[in-house]
């Protein structure tokens, strides 16, 4: 990669040339900055959305080079931010005239003013990410690095263009962003730039929780997670919005016993189940699974450490988590109590697995139950080969009893073949408590496997039971 070389090939998408084209007819310098320079060096996929600075201008950029397109996009322009956004083809595009920025102490948005390319590329948060390809007729293709990001990109290296004290302090979510981009791309942040991220974590504190969790979201969904939440951790920031992960770091020694470390286990954890899923919500049931142990932790002289009821109480902390972080207090969410609070059930199983048991954990997780086995499986982070290979073994056996009480009893989308409307009917009864005593018996003798999960057996077996009740048909 040289840096005298031109890269025409990188700008191989046909909306550079009508880019190239309008930025002539408008007399303005332009070029394509940022991701979409920076991936290409990578050789990532290209991204969809590409960032277009002009020394000028970007509104009027963006409205003359729509103008330009065969198709016409409508062009949104935000005049608060002096930018502008179109869509073309598979991409978005946005457009914003070159600037200069000063910050208060008390926000990250900037005061703005008009600034040469030199500016705007001083403005940008890491030098790998200042990179960028000239549109212009004069040098198309040239790269511009001022702050020597090719090598930095060479050496896996995240450094910030300017001081770090005053890139972090002016814009704390550039910390997150830094730990982000070390998680995605496994770089390395330079040493200062980590020592004025730790310097300045209480700045964070002016980010909302929304863009924090857009930024922590994405490390949740690196190949590798614990990569970035280790340097989350390292630096404090961890502990700013999600205190209830690291208070379970430590281990505490009472006469000789000690417990494992709950904070160590669970990015293991995460790492294991990001393996086998993409899917950001299981990836957090993972990250909280363990979260009601600190709450929960006691010291007994008879039976050493405990943790009862975690599971429950876990489950109970979601809620106020995800409200706090601003994360959707919808299905994801719980999903994410539904796996915390069942995390335990397939290994306590595992040592037992009788038809009933089975029947009431696939009652219980419905739909779940598989993300339910991948959680467990990914709890296993014991070092021993042999634990190991035994508890696998074990989750084997429970998927396969799963499997066959599923098809014989038909339990994961359990219906009661016997409804509340039929016990009234029956009984010529109004709605009453009796009519919930006989639909829980029923359901209860079910999972119990006492009658099997049909409508005669379960008539039968109400008649039964409505007599031991008093209740006359």
């Amino acid at each position: 990669m040289l840096k005298n070389t031109t890269y025409n090939d990188a700008l191989t998408h046909t909306i550079f040339e009508y880019i190239s084209k309008a930025a002539t007819n408008l007399e303005l310098e332009t070029y394509v900055i940022g991701g979409f320079v920076r991936d290409y060096f990578l050789k990532r996929n290209i991204p969809k959305d590409i960032d277009i600075v002009a020394v000028g201008s970007g509104i009027a950029l963006a409205k003359k080079v729509a103008e330009l397109l065969p198709t016409k996009p409508k062009v949104q322009v935000f005049k608060t931010y002096g930018t502008a956004m179109l869509r073309f083809e598979d991409v978005e595009i946005e457009f914003v005239g070159a600037r200069k920025e000063s910050y208060s102490e008390h926000s990250r948005n900037p005061e703005v003013e008009i600034g040469t390319l030199e500016d705007d590329q001083n403005r940008r948060d890491f030098t790998i990410n200042a990179l960028a390809f000239s549109l212009n007729e004069n040098n198309y293709g040239a790269l511009l690095d001022p702050f020597n990001g090719l090598n930095d990109l060479d050496a896996k290296i995240i450094k910030t263009p300017l001081n770090p004290d005053i890139t972090y302090s002016d814009d704390p979510l550039r910390m997150m962003r830094a730990i982000r981009f070390a998680s995605q791309l496994n770089f390395t942040i330079e040493e200062k730039s980590l020592q004025a991220i730790s310097k300045n974590v209480n700045r964070i504190d002016i980010i909302t929780r929304e863009r924090i969790m857009d930024e922590f979201n994405k490390i949740m969904l690196s190949e590798v997670p614990s990569v970035g939440l280790l340097l989350l951790h390292k630096t404090k920031l961890l502990e700013r919005f999600l205190p209830e992960l690291t208070n379970l770091q430590g281990v505490e020694e009472v006469e000789g016993q000690k417990h494992k470390d709950n904070f160590y286990h669970t990015l293991e954890v995460v790492d294991n189940i990001s393996k086998n899923t993409g899917d950001l919500w299981l990836r957090w049931a993972a990250l909280l699974h363990d979260i009601g142990k600190a709450p929960t932790k006691k010291f007994h002289k008879t039976i050493g450490w405990t943790f009862h009821s975690h599971e429950f109480v876990g489950s109970k902390m979601v809620y106020k988590l995800f409200k706090r972080l601003k994360l959707p207090l919808n299905n994801k969410m719980k999903f994410v109590q539904k796996m915390v609070f069942l995390s335990s059930r397939p290994i306590v199983l595992a040592t037992d697995v009788t038809d009933s048991a089975v029947r009431r954990l696939v009652f219980d997780a419905g739909d779940d139950i598989e993300s339910l086995m991948t959680l467990c499986e990914a709890d296993i982070t014991t070092k021993n080969p042999m634990r190991f290979k035994k508890y696998h073994n074990n989750f084997k056996v429970v998927r396969q009893k799963i499997k066959e009480v599923e098809e014989r009893d038909h339990i994961r989308n359990f219906q009661p073949p016997i409804s509340g409307e039929l016990i009234m009917k029956t009984f010529n009864l109004k709605p009453c408590r009796e009519i919930g005593q006989l639909k829980d018996a029923i359901k209860e003798a079910i999972l119990e496997g006492k009658i099997a999960n049909n409508y005669d057996e379960a008539y039968s077996f109400m008649l039964k039971q409505a007599a031991k009740l008093g209740i006359k048909q």
